[in-house]
């Protein structure tokens, strides 16, 4: 079965570091799902020309042309990858409309890799005080590790540990997809009223600990 893996990017320049990491996050994801033995489909929707249709969705409640497109691919996805660049320490306001107009439930349980891109390192709490809150609010599991892009991360004096924070986050993707090497199944959880329907007798627990008699 082929995984399909959608890649939001919300940058406004042309060119744009948000669409730099988005593609990069991108390529990373479809290695890491191959190397795991499943097929992949790499889809990438980005928000800039979509904006006129997002005000016209936010003042109709109705989604056409491009944007309805762009909101059936992030639905039918099972996967995605999504990139803001930061305004006023947070996400940008078309990242968040675009996430606004989506039906509710659309990403209930969806992976999801966050991702933002700004100037300076000093913004690179929006992935945790920002992004995480937004996917856990709407009921997607996000992947642990956020990816950041400061303007220095793309320049000649990169020590590649951008290259390392994409990895990373592309391979806890794939294993949240699933893959070749499954996980064993987590042992049956006892309950509280588990425990007291059908207590272990206390002789038995002292003989699992060691003791020889019960005084």
């Amino acid at each position: 079965m082929t995984q399909r893996i959608v890649v939001v990017s919300a940058g406004l320049s042309v060119p744009s570091s948000t669409k730099l990491l988005a593609d990069k996050l991108g390529d990373a994801v479809e290695r890491a799902v191959v190397a795991r033995g499943r097929e992949v489909d790499v889809q990438h929707v980005e928000l800039r020309p979509l904006a006129h249709q997002l005000a016209d969705h936010l003042l109709t409640g109705f989604a056409t042309g491009e944007l309805a497109n762009a909101l059936d691919l992030v639905k039918a996805a099972d996967a995605l990858v999504v990139v803001t660049p930061v305004f006023s320490a947070s996400y940008s306001g078309l990242f968040k409309t675009f996430f606004d107009v989506l039906e509710p439930g659309a990403l209930d349980g969806t992976p999801v890799v966050i991702a933002a891109t700004a100037g300076t390192a000093r913004h690179s709490l929006v992935l945790d005080h920002a992004l995480r809150p937004l996917f856990a609010y709407l009921r997607a599991v996000v992947v642990p590790t956020g990816v950041f892009a400061a303007s220095e991360d793309f320049g000649a004096s990169d020590d590649g540990s951008l290259d390392k924070r994409v990895q990373r986050a592309a391979g806890e993707l794939a294993v949240l997809l699933g893959g070749a090497t499954a996980a064993a199944p987590a042992p049956a959880r006892r309950s509280v009223a588990d425990e007291f329907a059908a207590p272990t007798p206390f002789e038995q627990l002292l003989r699992e600990a060691g003791g020889s008699s019960v005084r």
